[in-house]
């Protein structure tokens, strides 16, 4: 439950910038159910109503349950934030970004970085609660276990956050420093879900329906956070609640490559349709044509092609010469998609690890460019 509103079932789509717009997760929608966030907003942006910001915290009319994710370093903004989305009527469930591992995050002091500053924390995720208590609006957050492995923060965050009032806590089992690297470490799910009462949520490593499936079992979580799995495969979402549906012996969706065909071209014209404009949102799906054709045999000008285009037209030409027949790539299962990367040093304020207890909020924290 987040407030009044039952997750059935019980999956979160992560937002990633670029990626969870309104076009997206009308096309996740119409495969499965769950809850679809948009992308990552600032708090700055929101309070002083930048256009680009706003567009991008546009619903689609039939998305019943509205989903916002907000990123602040600033109580006060955090805060007024908040009440602007309630007073507003802008959405229905509010998560608070404390995950984002990107240097120009972290080096604010904010996202992964920011629960370190255990009394900044609190304040950020108390203030929040507070707004959102006279409009009936849940608040969440998302976090990592920590900026390194010396410096894990997630359970005593956990545990604050339950305290502020939060309905739930959802988990990425990785450090910042690890930022997409490595397997995540689904025993600190369990930990936190051990430690807290308020629901916990496991994100990190759900390729397929099986995998939720067997998180939940390892960490006894209340539910998952998919986020770079369903990078051109929307119809994970169809896997996702087959899986808590029928269990154990649900059958995956492996749609042949003319299947797919039709999902890319429902994406893009979904993109058209909320971009206004067709070159605009030809261009914004092009960098989904990878994802979509992981694994399957298609010839690289083709791909390139499909990769460049400029229009809808364009896109169905290209569609056409791809072989329907063809079918899922079973060596594709299980992989990872998107973002691939090295463990890195996390970018930080000059002096943050040297105080858990300051909460001063650091010079030029706050920034009014939404999208993460």
């Amino acid at each position: 439950m987040l407030g009044d509103h039952a997750v059935n079932p019980p999956v979160v789509l992560a937002p990633m910038a670029g990626i969870t717009n309104v076009a997206f997760r009308r096309l996740c929608r119409e495969q499965g159910g769950g809850v679809y966030v948009c992308e990552m907003i600032t708090t700055r942006a929101l309070v002083e109503r930048i256009p680009k910001t706003l567009k991008m915290i546009a619903f689609a009319e039939d998305e019943g349950f509205r989903s916002l994710q907000l990123y602040g370093v600033d109580p006060d903004v955090t805060a007024a934030a908040v009440r602007m989305v309630g007073e507003d009527n802008l959405a229905d469930h509010i998560d608070l970004n404390f995950g984002c591992p990107v240097p120009k995050v972290t080096r604010r002091g904010g996202g992964s970085a920011l629960p370190w500053r255990r009394r900044l924390f609190g304040r950020i995720v108390t203030q929040a609660v507070e707004a959102a208590k006279p409009f009936g609006i849940p608040v969440t957050i998302k976090m990592r276990k920590g900026i390194d492995d010396d410096h894990l923060t997630y359970v005593e965050a956990g545990l604050a956050a339950q305290d502020a009032g939060v309905a739930a806590v959802a988990l990425h089992a990785r450090t910042a420093e690890q930022r997409y690297s490595g397997k995540a470490d689904w025993d600190a799910i369990a930990t936190l879900k051990q430690a807290l009462d308020v629901p916990v949520l496991g994100n990190g490593d759900i390729w397929e329906g099986s995998d939720a499936l067997r998180m939940v079992e390892h960490t006894g979580c209340d539910g998952v956070v998919v986020g770079r799995g369903c990078l051109g495969r929307p119809w994970l979402f169809a896997d996702l609640e087959a899986a808590f549906t029928q269990g154990t012996g649900y059958r995956p969706v492996l749609p042949a490559l003319g299947e797919v065909a039709k999902i890319i071209a429902r994406h893009a014209q979904l993109l058209v349709e909320a971009l206004e404009d067709e070159r605009h949102g030809c261009a914004d799906f092009r960098k989904h044509v990878a994802w979509y054709l992981k694994g399957f045999p298609v010839g690289g000008d083709l791909r390139r092609s499909l990769a460049m285009i400029s229009s809808l037209a364009e896109l169905d030409d290209l569609l056409a010469k791809l072989d329907p027949a063809v079918p899922f790539p079973a060596e594709a299962l299980g992989q990872p998609r998107g973002r691939v990367n090295a463990p890195g040093k996390v970018s930080l304020p000059h002096g943050w690890l040297d105080s858990r207890d300051d909460d001063s909020v650091p010079e030029g924290a706050e920034t009014d460019e939404s999208g993460g």
